[in-house]
Order: structure tokens, then C-alpha cells, then sequence
């Protein structure tokens, strides 16, 4: 068990060993996996056929899952450097020039190490610093900047500022980050009125009206109702032990960092949304994922996991309630598809993150094949203030059914990048003009990508769209997890289009026949597959996730935006 995790006994036999105190195969066996390539550099099937024993796995689930993340794979050297070619990053450079500065300086092709092991390069999509990129990990020290190589080749002072953080309207998430109100306010009072009045049944069904007056839904991208899940989870004929509540913090979409900056400096505030979920579904084990790009969110929520149990907020009948309520901080090992909630459960049960079909859906059969309720950071950070005030205060913002705020991230094109809570309906105009000040050093809007790799593209006289999800779909861009890409003129669009297609190839899990080979079809032909219909059709109609259903609306966007200059 890694130094500062929180673990605690078995919940029941029937798990079969896979909740140990040493560990499960998420927290124990690709936690193993990783420390035994930090260790001699590579994972070997000497060190799968140990891990296999430890966890209870079969070895060949072993080795698919030290085959499949990004983290496992080949040979990693001392120093192990982690470089974005995430889209923010790609813009930054003026179309991913900085990957072969970085490439040149070190001495490596990416995706390989020094044949005497001492430098290793990894590319990855997004690490979060999409405000000061390009950006890269050395170990797990970020570095960001226009001069990022000449900052990995020690001829120029490390840097990785902070982002500007602004709520643009009565905070809601923000509420800690811009010192309004510390977390763990309304915990402690739901338990005291589940001594009161009438236990924990009745104080979740308090929780549950009180979320769905506030009309919140699910701000990973699918909009979900927040309180039908939890109804669903808490409606479950399996016994409190059994049931999960689980925070997604595997942040992925290039352009996104809202959640990285919830979860660095206020991560009270999702543990206690966490806690109020899982009295609201009758859960007792929380896990929070963090994507292992996020190394100081990961340290900064197993400090706070740590504090929360020393204050009494988390285990064995917290503040005299009688409930119990058990959290562990899982760290992920390099898949964006694991964002996906199945990829993620099945990640968390320690096997390749591909996608499981639905239904069942997670919150009937999750977890270890247990209800499991999962939301996102920022879905959780913003259970707090709506259970403290009132669903309905929540509800009287925004433009019904659509109702409350959002984070948007501003990418460093613009003239004041960061993160901006805003309310929903917001013109666009206003955001990327007001809040975001247009694109910095004089540069031209040419397109803008709302909604990371799965979202879209509008053009720059689409902004007079609100920011609402049936209105930005509608304009052919969901907005996903809030993040704004600006896309200047210095960018050839045929380059963008390029990108795209390699992400999907890349990030692909290879599950389902039409994302897998429609996206390495892209990748070596993207203009081409760029314009076969019948192939974009394909793969919309017939993957099995949105990884493979939504890339070709985002390709259709870009020709779009775009026209002649990809043709």
C-alpha cells in the first residue's frame, strides 16, 4: 500500500479477496505493477506472475492490464518525462512543434528510453496545464512554458504557474478555491440530524429532494441526473457494505483543468460532496480515481483523506452518527478512455480499461458487480453548497431544465486564460470575449474547440450560442467538461485534423471493430477518411462507446469550420 493511502478490512466474503487490507487490484496490483517499473524499468512476466498471486487475478489479466496503460508499457529510465500533445499544447506550439524540441533535447524518440536507461519519453494528451502550455512532467515536476525545452534541458528556470481562478457569479464549486467557505460545513450537521431525526434513511431522502430541486446534473459531459442515480444506488436490495460511490477525477479531455484545480486546492470540498453522496445512496466505501497525469492532486487528496479521518468526518460513526464511511484515493495508470465510468470501473477492479456495454448501468451493476453511484469533481464539489442552501437557490440560476454553473477553462490562446465559473446559458460571445478577453498577442479566432476530443468545433461567428447543452449541440459542439480551445490562424488546420485522428488511434481501447479500425484508417489517411462519409457513419452508428460514436461529429465539425482549407 502506497505511503498515505486509507484502507481499511473487507467488506464480506463475497468479494473474494479483492478488497484486502493489502489491497485490491486497483490500489494493489497496478499500484505493484507501477512501482516495479519505477524500479528496474520495465514491468516483466516475473513481476505479472507475483502481482497475479497477490491480488487473486489470473496472470493473463494481469499482463492485459500491464499491456494496455500507458504507464506499463516499455521501458521507462531514471528520469522519465511525460510531454502534452494534448490539443491546448498542440495550439500553444503553433501545431506540436514543442513534442520534437522536447525530442531533440532529451536525446529520445517519444515512446522510448536511452539505450543506456537514463531518459525515457512519453507522450500524453493532457496534463492539465493547458493555460501555460505547452507543458510537460519531468518525474513529477511540471514544467510549462514557450521555452519548455530549453526548461527540460536545464538552460532555462523550471516554471508551471498557477491558473487564474475567477467565479464570474456567486460561487457555487469555486467556493473554497476563492476563499469564500472551507469544506466540511454541511457534513457534520446532516449527521447530527441523522441522530435527530429519524437516521439515515430519512436524511437521505432529504439529500436526494433536495439535489433533484436543484436540477443538478452530471458535469463530466453526459448531463446525467444526479439524483436519479443516487435513487437508483440507494434502491438497491444489497446491504450498505455493497454499494459504491465513486469520485471520477480522470480528467482527460485535452483543454480540461477544472477538476485538476478542485482537486489541488479544495479537495475537502469533493470528499465532502463524496461523503454526501454516499449517505445519500446508503454506501459505505467512497474511491476517489485521480488520472496518474495529476500526481500533486493525487498527494493533495490523500493528505485530505488522511485529515478528514483525524477530524472525524470519515470511518467508523463519524461525529457519533453511526454511520460508516470508508474512502480510498486510487491513482490511475494512463488511459483516457478510462474516463468512460464502465473503463473506470473495470480499471478500479484492476483490468484493462475498455468499455463495458449498457445496460445494466453502473449503478445497478458496478463496482465488483455492486450498485455503484459515479459522479465527477465537479459534480460532487457542488453538492455542498446546494444541501447547506437549498436546491431550489441552485435551481433559480441558469436556464431550465439546464440549471446552476459550470467551470470553463480557457486554453492560453486567449488573452486571460484560467478557470471561470459562469452560470449556464451564457452567451459564448460573452465568455470568450468578456471573461477570456479574445486571443492574446493580436491573433485571429479561427476556430474554437468546445468540449475537448469528443465535443466540437464552432466557427467564430457561431458565438452567439449559449452555453447550454441543447443549444451547443444543437450547434454541432457539446460542451463536455467546459473547456475552450481557441484555435488561431498560425495553425494549419490539416495538422488539427491530423492530431485528432492520432488521438483516437492512440486512445482507442480496441474493444468495438468501428472506433478501432476507423480511427487507425484516420490516422494514416486523415484527409481522406476525413471526407469518407460512409466510414464517419460507420462508426457513429456502430461503436460501442462515445469515444467511437462521438469522433466523427468532431471531425464533421472541424470540415465545417474549416471547408475548402480541408479539402
Amino acid at each position: 500500500m502506497r505511503e498515505g493511502e486509507v484502507e481499511h478490512g473487507p467488506t464480506g466474503a463475497s468479494l473474494d479477496g479483492l478488497e484486502r487490507r493489502t489491497g485490491g487490484p486497483a490500489y494493489g496490483g497496478l499500484a505493484r505493477l507501477r512501482a516495479a517499473r519505477s524500479s528496474h524499468g520495465v514491468v516483466t512476466p516475473e513481476d505479472q506472475r507475483v502481482v497475479a498471486e497477490e491480488v487473486r487475478l489470473p496472470v493473463a489479466a494481469v499482463h492485459g492490464a500491464a499491456s494496455y496503460y500507458a504507464d506499463l508499457r516499455g521501458r521507462q529510465g531514471t528520469r522519465h518525462v511525460r510531454v502534452c500533445a494534448g490539443t491546448a499544447c498542440f495550439v500553444a506550439s503553433g501545431g506540436g512543434r514543442h513534442v520534437a524540441e522536447v525530442s531533440r533535447v532529451l536525446g529520445v524518440p517519444p515512446g522510448e528510453c536511452t539505450v543506456d536507461g537514463r531518459v525515457s519519453l512519453q507522450e500524453v494528451h493532457c496534463l492539465g496545464y493547458c493555460y501555460t502550455g505547452p507543458a510537460a512532467l519531468d518525474g513529477d515536476l511540471p514544467r510549462a512554458g514557450a521555452d519548455l525545452a530549453a526548461q527540460l534541458a536545464e538552460e532555462a528556470p523550471p516554471r508551471a504557474p498557477e491558473p487564474v481562478v475567477r467565479a464570474a457569479t456567486p460561487p457555487v464549486v469555486l467556493r473554497g478555491v476563492v476563499g469564500e467557505e472551507p469544506s466540511w460545513q454541511a457534513w457534520p450537521r446532516l449527521l447530527a440530524a441523522v441522530r435527530s431525526d429519524g437516521g439515515p434513511a430519512t436524511v437521505a431522502s432529504r439529500i436526494r429532494a433536495e439535489v433533484a430541486t436543484a436540477g443538478l446534473r452530471g458535469r463530466g459531459g453526459a448531463g446525467f441526473p444526479t439524483a436519479h442515480k443516487w435513487r437508483s444506488v440507494a434502491g438497491s436490495d444489497v446491504p450498505p457494505a455493497q454499494r459504491y460511490v465513486v469520485a471520477n477525477g480522470d480528467e482527460g479531455d485535452p483543454g480540461s483543468f477544472s477538476d485538476r484545480v478542485l482537486m489541488e486546492q479544495d479537495p475537502g470540498r469533493l470528499l465532502e460532496g463524496l461523503a454526501l453522496a454516499a449517505l445519500a445512496c446508503g454506501a459505505e466505501r467512497g474511491f476517489v480515481y485521480v488520472r496518474s497525469e495529476y500526481p500533486r492532486a493525487f498527494d493533495r487528496l490523500r493528505e485530505a483523506v488522511a485529515q478528514a479521518y483525524a477530524d472525524g468526518h470519515l470511518g467508523d460513526n463519524p461525529h457519533g452518527s453511526g454511520v460508516r464511511l470508508d474512502v480510498t484515493v486510487v491513482s490511475g495508470a494512463g488511459s483516457y478512455l478510462a474516463g468512460e465510468e464502465t473503463s473506470l470501473l473495470r480499471s478500479l477492479a484492476g483490468v484493462r480499461a475498455t468499455v463495458r456495454p449498457r445496460p445494466p448501468y453502473p449503478a445497478e451493476y458496478g463496482l465488483l458487480g455492486r450498485p455503484t453511484a459515479m459522479n465527477n469533481v465537479e459534480t460532487l464539489a457542488a453538492v455542498p453548497a446546494i444541501v447547506a442552501e437549498g436546491g431550489r437557490a441552485h435551481a433559480a440560476r441558469g436556464v431550465p431544465p439546464e440549471t446552476g454553473t459550470l467551470l470553463v477553462c480557457l486554453n492560453e490562446r486567449f488573452r486571460r486564460p484560467g478557470v471561470y465559473e459562469v452560470e449556464l446559458g451564457t452567451p459564448m460571445r460573452d465568455i470568450v470575449l468578456g471573461l477570456g478577453g479574445g486571443l492574446a498577442r493580436g491573433a485571429r479566432l479561427r476556430a474554437l474547440q468546445v468540449g475537448g476530443p469528443l465535443g466540437g468545433f464552432l466557427g467564430p461567428d457561431q458565438l452567439d450560442v449559449p452555453l447550454l447543452g441543447a443549444a451547443l449541440v444543437e450547434a454541432g459542439a457539446p460542451p463536455g467538461h467546459g473547456s475552450l480551445v481557441a484555435v488561431d490562424d498560425q495553425v494549419d488546420p490539416r495538422d488539427l485534423l491530423r492530431a485528432l485522428w492520432e488521438f483516437g488511434a492512440r486512445e482507442t481501447c480496441g474493444t468495438c471493430t468501428p472506433c478501432r479500425e476507423g480511427t487507425r484508417l484516420g490516422e494514416r489517411r486523415p484527409e481522406a477518411a476525413a471526407r469518407d462519409d460512409a466510414l464517419l457513419d460507420t462508426m457513429e452508428n456502430a461503436s460501442l462507446c462515445p469515444f467511437g460514436t462521438r469522433l466523427p461529429a468532431v471531425v464533421r465539425g472541424l470540415r465545417r469550420v474549416y471547408g475548402e482549407e480541408l479539402s
